[in-house]
């Protein structure tokens, strides 16, 4: 371990069972003041024990120093540019998380009598009907609690909405080969069967390809707009009008919305259903296995089937109702996770009508600044704009030996998050790249003379570049023997 005595600095960070002393004590925990559970009787005695084997024994300056340390080795978009494809990973606003935590709106317990709650649920309605305008469609629920989740309940409603009609043969679900890779899952999760649909040589999906799929086992088309690649389905509408003709419905995955915000509805497109992402387009926190928000948005002929509850507003008051007779029931322990949307509704707020449309058209904007930049130093699998995001690729590095993967680890050593690598799988050593509005002209500038100083070493030195990274705290590892052998629990050695 090197230590850099007086200024703190620790580069090689030992863990809280490695750094435990016998004696050391933090904070001291009083007894609960609630009435403790025969957690005996409850769980069982075999699930007990008195005592963790080493669990640390640390003093609370101990304890804060180390988790300051790692913090300051984390990289988030607090600290640095975030170019994740696909993933649109915005700065979240303060004034958003302030907003969501009010005491009056943190501290509202979901199980509060509904009268308790005519302020959250007034949001919620607000954030509803902001949700509805933007999709171009009819109802909206906020109960899914990720965009993951989201997927699942439209395509459970869609299911749910050919059984009510009887026409139990339609299985299928298309998903083209540029949508994303959660959509397949979402299906077969719901017992269907799931086609795939090429796109052209263009990279967007044709009316004839679709057509050559679309019968009547087909119970839907799940499609991303714009797609994975970054690039806008032209003919979006007769994809509608083919599924549609084959008595199917069109789910489109929302994830992308960052481009379309204030420029196209999705219903005017011949959606059926979508669901938002939060975390993605509206700034709500992203990653960290903390809570999300997926909410969906649906035609009135996929309204019966939203799930339970669904909020009401009569005679001036918020109601929870819970008898929906048709509904696919109930996907959330609660309502849905209030504190996110609540920031989303903060974020949507402040910028208005007039702000959300600047959000694309900038993110529009900086993702083609990116793409002809770098057009000169990478292949660039479609000669065509993009939307949100672009597509590379390691073509012309590859004739010197290096990869994606040795590109996006050489950017760690310049400072920056490594893009999306290898996805869409559709597109050979793909880097995938999604600045967002957030980024200025001097932060793209930077990370796009970084992406070249790779492509010249890539030429004359690639052994730096299949070396790298050389600058973070941990190098180069075996990623296989990671993977297939990882050391997931510390075990003191003895000796």
């Amino acid at each position: 371990m090197s230590t850099a005595g007086r200024t703190g600095l620790v580069f090689n960070e030992p863990l809280l069972f490695e750094s435990s002393r016998s004696g050391r004590r933090g904070v001291p925990i009083d007894d609960p003041d609630v009435p403790l559970v025969d957690v005996e009787r409850e769980l069982g005695a075999d699930l007990l024990r008195d005592e963790i084997p080493d669990f640390p024994e640390l003093a609370e300056l101990d304890v804060v120093r180390h988790f300051t340390r790692l913090s300051q080795w984390n990289y988030g978009i607090d600290s640095g540019f975030f170019p994740l494809g696909s993933c649109t990973m915005k700065y979240n606003p303060k004034v958003n998380e302030v907003v969501a935590r009010l005491p009056g709106l943190a501290a509202v317990h979901p199980a509060s009598d509904e009268s308790r709650l005519q302020g959250v649920l007034a949001l919620a309605c607000e954030l509803e009907a902001v949700l509805t305008e933007i999709s171009g469609l009819d109802r909206v629920t906020l109960q899914p609690a990720a965009g993951a989740q989201g997927e699942f309940v439209g395509v459970r409603m869609i299911a749910a909405y050919h059984r009510a009609r009887g026409d139990s043969k339609r299985t299928r679900v298309l998903i083209p080969d540029t949508a994303h890779g959660t959509n397949p899952a979402s299906a077969a999760l719901n017992g269907l069967d799931v086609v795939e649909v090429k796109s052209g040589p263009d990279g967007v999906v044709h009316p004839e390809a679709l057509a050559a799929l679309a019968d009547e086992h087909t119970a839907a088309l799940m499609i991303t707009n714009p797609n994975t690649l970054g690039l806008f389905e032209t003919h979006v509408e007769k994809l509608a009008d083919v599924i549609h003709a084959a008595g199917g419905l069109v789910y489109l995955d929302g994830a992308n919305m960052n481009a379309l915000l204030g420029i196209a509805k999705p219903g005017h497109m011949g959606v059926d259903v979508m669901h938002f992402n939060l975390h993605k387009t509206f700034s709500t926190p992203h990653g960290g296995g903390g809570p999300g928000s997926g909410p969906v948005a649906v035609r009135n002929i996929l309204a019966p089937y939203l799930p339970t509850p669904v909020i009401r507003h009569e005679a001036g008051r918020y109601r929870l109702d819970h008898d929906f007779p048709h509904s696919i029931g109930r996907v959330h322990g609660w309502y849905g996770n209030a504190g996110i949307w609540l920031r989303a509704l903060a974020y949507i707020r402040t910028l208005g009508a007039a702000g959300l449309s600047e959000v694309s058209a900038q993110a529009i904007l900086n993702a083609n600044y990116v793409l002809e930049s770098l057009r000169g130093s990478y292949d660039v699998p479609h000669r065509k704009r993009v939307m949100h995001e672009c597509v590379l690729t390691d073509r012309r590095q590859h004739d010197h030996g290096v990869t994606t993967a040795d590109i996006a680890k050489r950017l760690m050593d310049y400072g920056y998050h490594p893009p999306t690598i290898y996805f869409p799988l559709v597109v050979a050593g793909a880097l995938m790249i999604e600045p967002t509005e957030c980024a200025s002209q001097e932060t793209l500038d930077g990370f796009i003379e970084a992406m070249r100083a790779i492509a010249r070493e890539a030429e004359t030195q690639p052994d730096l570049v299949t070396g790298a990274p050389t600058r973070p705290i941990v190098g180069r590892i075996d990623e296989v023997r990671a993977a297939r052998k990882p050391r997931l629990r510390w075990t003191r050695e003895v000796g």
